[in-house]
């Protein structure tokens, strides 16, 4: 995408939240604010999203504003999905609101959606860099995005506690993470909750060959089974019916839902939506546009947002192989 030829002087820095929310974004927020004002520089936070920009919700934020907001799961500026962001008279009136408030560059949080909405704005010219915050884990550039880390761990220990009650009653256990065209979540919570069974959108489920190890694990003494769906595949009521119905076995589902999405961050993204954060800014300032701040191979970096949005991300062959021989008893 061509991008017009602007004065790449900051002055002010606008930063947003786009999409679904992710634990970790506050502190990504604190870091763009506390850098930039550290800068000389102003801030405003624009809520709601794209459709704050185009409303122009916006308002100046100070130091003080994001103090005792890293603790805080979901994000202060709130967030929107904004379908008239998708058009191109809807990108014009982004960027047109950007020039009424001033806002040189603009410092977006979120997934891919977001990320293209950027990249319309950079080519109007504001100067824009994008921060990954989605706990799907599913943006190709990067291999780690704010929230995840989180979201993995509430679904953790609320897993570790329904196997509890399971195994005092003897059931199978369905539990559904969240996870829409991505298996990473379920596929981590399979691995450290000890899973029987793991199924994902990225490998087609054999349904039968799963109540088949349902029986088995019942022959062998097994007191449990559980078995984690990503909800990109559903089908968890369905598949509880038919292993009851074939195996007696008492078999209940658990939908997590957005309980993944909320809930304090973890040291882990609070530490990288910081850095991510700070990164945004020293990228502004420095006179780059269309950027997205990554982590890649353990080392924070920045790609073009185009070719970012160019790759395709595919789940570790090696890590669902290995969980499937962690599965075998």
């Amino acid at each position: 995408m061509s991008e017009e030829k602007v004065d790449k002087t900051i002055k002010t820095i606008g930063v947003l939240t786009s999409g679904g929310d992710a634990p970790g974004m506050n502190a990504a927020v604190r870091a763009v604010v506390r850098v930039a004002i550290s800068k000389g520089l102003k801030v405003v936070g624009v809520h709601k999203g794209y459709s704050g920009l185009i409303t122009g919700d916006i308002q100046e934020l100070t130091a003080r504003d994001v103090s005792e907001k890293i603790q805080r799961g979901g994000t202060f500026l709130q967030t929107a999905r904004c379908m008239e962001f998708m058009e191109d008279a809807g990108v014009k009136r982004g960027a047109e609101m950007c020039r009424v408030f001033g806002i040189d560059g603009l410092v977006v949080i979120g997934g891919d959606g977001s990320f293209k909405g950027a990249a319309k704005l950079a080519s109007l010219g504001v100067n824009t860099i994008g921060i990954p915050g989605t706990i799907d884990l599913d943006i190709a550039c990067t291999d780690y995005t704010i929230g995840f880390d989180t979201a993995v761990n509430t679904a953790m220990e609320a897993i570790d506690k329904i196997r509890d009650t399971s195994t005092s009653h003897e059931r199978c256990s369905i539990v559904e993470v969240m996870g829409r065209d991505a298996g990473y979540i379920a596929l981590w919570c399979g691995i450290v909750n000890g899973a029987e069974e793991i199924i994902i959108p990225e490998v087609k489920p054999d349904f039968d060959d799963i109540v088949k190890s349902v029986i088995q694990n019942k022959q062998r003494g097994k007191q449990h089974n559980l078995i984690i769906v990503a909800e990109g595949v559903g089908g968890s009521q369905e598949l509880a019916k038919r292993i009851m119905d074939i195996t007696g076995i008492e078999t209940r589902v658990s939908i997590l839902g957005y309980l993944q999405r909320g809930g304090s961050p973890t040291a882990l993204d609070r530490m990288r939506a910081s850095i991510m954060g700070a990164m945004a800014v020293e990228l502004l300032v420095e006179g780059k546009s269309n950027r997205i701040v990554v982590y890649k191979d353990g080392a924070y970096g920045d790609v073009d947002i185009d070719e970012g949005l160019a790759m395709t991300k595919t789940l570790s062959s090696k890590e669902y192989d290995y969980s499937r021989l962690l599965e075998t008893r």
